[in-house]
């Protein structure tokens, strides 16, 4: 397996192209789109409707009853209670129309969760080989929490203060053209200095988001390797990086958190003052005959609805950007090129494990040739065993058998039952091939489900046959709630030996063609392997059998074996004959028979 480059996930910087395809999404939600539009219309109507009546209320009955010994209040009271009912009707068609805004952004973000991920499952092993798992589950974490603060705060309002400000605009047109201009003159200043300020803000969280998913992926790596940490006692060394990374993102976050911090109270105080210049010009408008005070009032409080809403978006203006910085590395991923399967032919019942390598040379990276001419024939009833030294090609083979990585047509071929591999569906030949990694993995579920994950449609009376096969029946059945015992944190509550006779157990319940065993004693103490062994011959019995070890003692029976060396197969034969030659694996094996 290639060794995982440290690279972070290629990020497009095309935020128009970003934007149209969040667009996209949402725009699956035509029928409520309608309804959006209808009450946000409502809304800026009642919004304009009620502002303006601020004229009249003034000129027509403030302004008379001055002085007046018997005012009658009963036109005013009238008017000041058609305002009520039309502000109340904007704040509710407000209401409505965010609450079905976020409908849709909740929708919108779970469809994307859900590109995201069964793109995800659609990739090659290549592509999680070379990308830091810490940076890729960021995607669903930090890149996901931006989003979803965008659609569900951002948009609604981005979405109300366009159909607000134009009304508000086009009856502050009726009110008065030479305050309009004025306003029109501030607010294109507020602007160029707020898009002068968003393109730095864009890079700075850019920086962020980067910088968020490295120290992810560190952490990531540093609890599941906490271990390996302290046996070495590098617990200073894993603080001075962690720091290192954790400086980095503290200055990203402090240049980006920086223009949060200018431009919400920059907008502000620049709305503050544009008010003040309104009101200076709209009373030397009033002194001079060219206005009246019912107009003036009307219109300073156009300006703080107009202002309000543009500085609350200006305010928002750096969570979108975060947000699309986040939905550019979403994307990225969504674009990956997924796996490409040409195979038409279906590996089934008929297939009888009969597999050969011809000349098979490989490369994960060009000009680094990790096989070099492998021959192997292996067939039912063989037990083929892969030894060597680490990163001699004993993984690499198994990976080429599963079709994890392919060759190229000039580099050899691999042929099942005589059929070359690549003509095979990968789905039908991955199912014919059992696999117990040293790595185990378990997932969060009962015993039962994680045996039954080799074969879901496997019955009890399978499963448990399945586990005496592994001789996993006995400890599972002394367990709090037996085969229906709940394990979590991938079965940490169970020992390393009872997590990979699990293991075992889940590839048995599948009955494969073919096993391939990758160190899958390497985890069981001697006592325990002696135990399964047994079980494991009668595993085998008829199946061709690919094992990779390092323990050579495990290997003894195999009825060939391969060493490896810097990719080429240096000796082959039975454990007799090899250590007859006392060459390259009697070196191995009497070497670990000292070690032991």
């Amino acid at each position: 397996m290639p060794p995982p480059k440290m690279r972070g996930t290629q990020k497009p910087r095309d935020t128009k192209g970003t934007i149209l395809r969040l667009f996209s999404y949402m725009g699956k939600f035509k029928f409520l789109w309608l309804f959006v539009f209808l009450f946000v219309i409502v809304a800026a109507l009642a919004e304009v409707f009620g502002t303006y009546m601020l004229k009249p209320a003034i000129n027509d009955y403030i302004i008379p009853m001055i002085g007046s010994k018997k005012p009658d209040f009963s036109g005013f009271a009238n008017l000041v209670l058609t305002m009520i009912a039309i502000y109340i009707s904007g704040a509710l068609s407000s209401y409505i129309s965010e609450r079905i805004l976020i409908s849709i952004s909740t929708q919108t973000l779970a469809a994307l969760r859900k590109d995201l991920f069964h793109h995800m499952e659609k990739l090659p092993l290549r592509y999680y080989d070379s990308h830091l798992h810490g940076v890729l589950m960021s995607l669903y974490t930090n890149d996901t929490d931006t989003l979803r603060e965008m659609f569900s705060m951002s948009v609604p309002q981005l979405f109300s203060t366009f159909f607000q400000v134009t009304g508000i605009f086009i009856m502050m047109l009726t009110l008065s053209l030479p305050l309009t201009f004025l306003m029109l003159l501030t607010i294109l200043f507020i602007m160029l200095l707020s898009v002068k300020i968003g393109k730095r803000s864009a890079r700075a969280f850019r920086a962020q988001q980067e910088n968020i998913g490295r120290v992810n992926g560190y952490i990531e790596e540093l609890v599941e390797g906490q271990g390996v940490v302290k046996v070495f006692t590098h617990e200073n060394e894993a603080n001075k990086k962690f720091d290192e990374l954790n400086e980095e993102l503290r200055k990203a976050g402090t240049s980006a958190m920086s223009y949060v911090s200018v431009l919400g109270p920059l907008m502000n105080n620049l709305s503050h003052i544009q008010y003040a210049m309104t009101a200076i010009l709209g009373s030397f408008l009033v002194i001079k005959g060219f206005s009246d005070i019912g107009t003036i009032a009307s219109f300073l409080q156009s300006t703080r609805s107009f202002s309000r809403p543009l500085t609350q978006v200006s305010q928002q203006f750096n969570s979108v950007l975060n947000a699309l910085a986040g939905a550019e590395r979403i994307f990225a991923v969504i674009d990956e090129e997924i796996e490409t399967d040409d195979g038409k032919t279906s590996v089934d019942s008929s297939f009888k494990g009969d597999f050969v390598f011809k000349n098979v040379n490989f490369s994960y990276e060009e000009g680094l040739q990790v096989l070099k001419n492998i021959n192997i024939h292996a067939y039912p009833g063989k037990k083929i065993a892969l030894v060597g030294s680490t990163g001699s090609g004993k993984t690499t083979i198994t990976n080429l058998l599963t079709r994890f990585y392919d060759i190229d047509k000039d580099n050899g071929a691999i042929f099942y039952d005589g059929i070359s591999l690549t003509e095979l569906k990968k789905d039908s030949l991955r199912r014919s091939l059992g696999m117990v990694l040293q790595d185990t993995h378990l997932f969060t579920g009962t015993i039962y489900d994680n045996i039954r994950y080799g074969k879901l449609d496997a019955s009890r009376d399978e499963i448990i046959e399945a586990a005496k096969l592994a001789n996993a029946d006995y400890f599972i059945r002394h367990l709090s709630d037996g085969y229906d015992t709940v394990i979590t944190g991938d079965g940490s509550s169970l020992s390393a030996g009872q997590r990979q006779l699990l293991a075992i157990a889940r590839t048995a319940v599948a009955n494969p063609q073919v096993l391939i065993l990758d160190e899958a004693t390497s985890s069981i103490d001697t006592r325990t392997e002696r135990m399964i062994q047994k079980g494991m011959d009668a595993l085998m019995r008829g199946r061709t059998v690919f094992v990779i070890a390092h323990r050579l003692s495990t290997v003894r029976n195999a009825d060939e074996i391969l060493v490896l060396e810097k990719g080429e197969i240096i000796e082959r034969g039975n454990h007799d004959s090899l250590m007859k030659k006392e060459g390259r694996y009697y070196d191995l094996y009497t070497g670990a028979f000292r070690l032991e």
